[in-house]
């Protein structure tokens, strides 16, 4: 992504070709409404109303993927309360200018080690936690980089949720490089010898940024 010169950036309307197809969103929304009007819905009617609203949100996804109608109600119906976005961290960790990565070993990909955040948990103790167990690398938190909206960056595939994407700079203190039963290799990267990143976690374009604020530490975060 292009330099802002250390600004603040806030990437609405800047990306919009990275954004999601429109079914996607338009599913999202739905489930939102279907997921919070089931929170508080009192009558029978109300009930039956927003249960076919989940109903259509559903159908949509299962046009537009090979996911079976099914299990696609059952993957909306898990959820419940009011609906918010999820939170994905994603610790970013330098030495001798090479950055940390991890192999998932569900596709065989490299990414930032992270995950979601857990409730209990601060987003900073998440990251730290997530780092351990997927790096074996004690670290601590020293600046939140970014807050990404995973809609509006190219990852794939699409997701049925909305998600937020924390990005914290950390330093390790500790620890070694260690596999675990989600990740099979860690390894550190200059910026010429990115191996193959799981789109699903992180992008090119986030990998390139990163390496553009260790260079530049006074940066504020960016968002979206």
């Amino acid at each position: 992504m292009k330099d802002l010169g250390g600004a603040s950036r806030n990437l609405r309307g800047l990306d919009r070709k990275f954004m999601e197809p429109i079914w996607i969103d338009w599913t999202k929304r739905l489930q939102a409404l279907a997921q919070t009007g089931l929170t508080y819905a009192e009558s029978p009617y109300d009930v039956e109303r927003y249960e076919e609203v989940r109903h259509i949100a559903a159908e949509i996804a299962a046009n537009r993927s090979d996911a079976a109608l099914p299990q696609v109600l059952d993957l909306f119906s898990h959820d419940t309360g009011y609906t918010t976005p999820k939170v994905d961290v994603r610790g970013v960790i330098f030495h001798n200018d090479a950055l940390l990565l991890v192999r998932e070993r569900s596709d065989g990909r490299w990414t930032l080690p992270g995950g979601w955040a857990d409730v209990g948990e601060a987003p900073s103790e998440c990251v730290v936690r997530e780092v351990f167990e997927e790096s074996g690398f004690q670290v601590r938190v020293k600046k939140l980089l970014a807050v990404y909206d995973r809609s509006k960056h190219p990852h794939e595939p699409p997701f049925p949720f909305h998600v937020y994407k924390l990005f914290f700079w950390c330093e390790i203190f500790g620890g070694e490089a260690t596999r675990s039963n989600e990740t099979d290799e860690v390894g550190f990267f200059t910026r010429d010898v990115i191996p193959p990143l799981s789109l699903t976690r992180v992008t090119p374009e986030q990998i390139d940024r990163v390496f553009a604020h260790h260079q530049h530490p006074e940066w504020p975060t960016d968002f979206d």
